[in-house]
């Protein structure tokens, strides 16, 4: 009766345990890195057996090995992979719409201000004494200037805006670094197969899913599953034996960034960290390619006026004035000094002006270059979509094993508490049968 007893004593914790996992399965089906736990059991040894050997009448009841998580390493891998690589592709692509946006002509009206500039001084060859085509001509010069602040001024918030953000994420990484390090610590004093150490690697996991899609690292283990963290290519070491090496990040003159660790360059290659830096590196040539525009614009538009007269005679006078686009402006010029005539008659200066449309004019300059952003951003479009689905079907892959499956865990709570009566049925056989025997006495 002692080892009826037993066996069901054994059963009643055993499966008391197994429905208290479950239920932790049920609590926490749409908590964010948590992987699916299951009750390891094992046949329990017989009062005359061993460990290397059975009796084959000389059942013994059930003992728990502890807690398995469901997982896949392999799995988990390719998840990270293809998250930091989205990350990247989505944190580029955000920003180069915005740089799109910002070079739209809704947001800075340079093309119609160059339409107008070139359509104005069409007008004035017919009328150039007009004061109402001059005061136009004038004011669609101060368009263009505008338009061109107003370009630089977004550029140059978008540099800073990249430069915060990636300061912010920056200090989120090494955040991240630290707790991992304390969960390193926690690890290697919890109890193997116990709730506190499945916790524990669920957090791990966790924060090493976040670390992988702020920027590329690779994660080794020990037998107690507290990781070192790498940088992935480099194999700068960033999280183990105790040591955390933060990163840092520095932010150029023209926005590009630059990123280190442990005063030595860091390349990032991938995650949301990889996206801010080329994201940067595009502002940057965006910016500087706008000054050279405005720069060319300005110095072919004012050579073309100074070739001619103005309504006194007098050598027409720069149009713009400033050494970039973040200062272009118009030159504060009357109606009448702008310069319609030249050595061919009065509206021969209009006439050259006019004429400066066609191949490699400013306008088709500008087009071109709205062009080339828009098939960047295109690009970078469709490379987000790839990385998004390709992401997408390695999380599927991932959850397919981690994930908790409420129809599953409805069967396995039925299945344990069957099981549970059972042992408590058991106890209950071993103590009427005892009692039948002591009354017989």
């Amino acid at each position: 009766m002692t080892d009826l007893l037993g066996i069901g004593y054994s059963g009643l914790r055993a499966y008391s345990r197994a429905m208290a996992t479950v239920g932790d399965n049920i609590a926490n089906a749409q908590t964010p890195g948590y992987a699916r736990r299951r009750l390891d059991l094992m046949e329990a040894v017989g009062g005359g057996n061993s460990v290397f050997y059975r009796g084959s009448v000389r059942p013994g009841g059930v003992d728990i090995r502890g807690i398995d998580r469901s997982v896949d390493a392999w799995l988990i891998a390719d998840s990270r992979i293809s998250s930091s690589d989205a990350e990247r592709a989505s944190t580029r692509l955000g920003w180069l719409e915005k740089v799109e946006g910002a070079l739209s002509n809704d947001n800075n009206g340079i093309s119609s201000g160059l339409t107008k500039l070139f359509t104005t001084a069409d007008l004035l060859t017919a009328d150039p004494s007009n004061a109402t085509l001059r005061a136009q001509f004038l004011d669609s010069v101060d368009d263009v200037a505008s338009g061109f602040r107003s370009a630089s001024g977004q550029l140059s918030g978008m540099a800073d805006g990249i430069s915060g953000a990636a300061t912010t994420e920056v200090d989120r990484f090494n955040t991240n670094l630290d707790a991992l390090e304390q969960i390193n610590i926690g690890l290697r004093k919890a109890r193997p197969g116990s709730t506190n150490e499945a916790s524990l690697l669920d957090e791990r996991d966790r924060l090493i899913d976040q670390l992988s899609a702020q920027a590329g690292v690779t994660a080794t283990f020990d037998d107690r599953g507290a990781a070192t963290l790498r940088v992935t290519g480099s194999g700068e070491l960033l999280v183990g034996g105790g040591t955390v090496t933060p990163i840092a990040v520095t932010t150029a003159a023209d926005g590009r960034l630059g990123f280190s660790i442990g005063g030595a360059p860091l390349a990032m290659t991938t995650g949301s960290l990889a996206g801010l830096s080329e994201a940067a590196n595009h502002v940057a040539d965006q910016r500087a390619a706008l000054d050279t525009f405005a720069n060319d614009f300005a110095a072919q538009l004012n050579a073309a006026h100074q070739a001619g007269t103005d309504a006194n005679g007098n050598p027409g006078a720069p149009l713009f004035t400033g050494t970039g686009a973040a200062d272009l402006t118009a030159a504060p010029l009357t109606t009448g000094q702008v310069a319609a005539a030249n050595a061919s008659g009065s509206n021969g200066n209009m006439l050259a002006i006019g004429a400066m449309r066609g191949a490699g004019d400013p306008e088709a300059r500008w087009s071109g270059h709205l062009a080339s952003q828009a098939q960047a951003t295109a690009s970078a479009r469709a490379q987000d979509a790839a990385a998004a689905t390709r992401a997408d079907a390695a999380a599927a892959a991932r959850d397919s094993v981690s994930e908790v499956d409420l129809d599953r865990e409805a069967a396995d709570l039925l299945r344990f508490q069957q099981a549970y009566s059972a042992a408590a049925r058991t106890i209950q056989v071993a103590r009427e049968t005892m009692q039948t025997l002591l009354s017989s006495i």
